[in-house]
């Protein structure tokens, strides 16, 4: 899977969020990451760019300021 997007609400610390939008050309993923690499995360398949797109949107949300990577 290669990321198509990728967000990072700009904190280094803990409190660290990163949402990625993967795919491999057929299946599309989005994966919410708490707390940096080693930290917890939650994938999602998705049927489509734009489905992963709305689920990216919603699980970003509008507490942080992210950035796009």
């Amino acid at each position: 899977m290669r990321v198509d997007s990728h967000w990072w609400n700009g904190d280094v610390r803990l409190a660290r969020r990163d949402v990625y939008v993967r795919t491999d050309g057929k299946a599309w993923e989005v994966e919410a990451q708490m707390g940096g690499p080693e930290g917890k995360s939650k994938v999602q398949q998705c049927p489509g760019r734009a489905s992963a797109m709305i689920l990216a949107d919603a699980w970003r949300g509008p507490r942080w300021q992210w950035r796009k990577l």
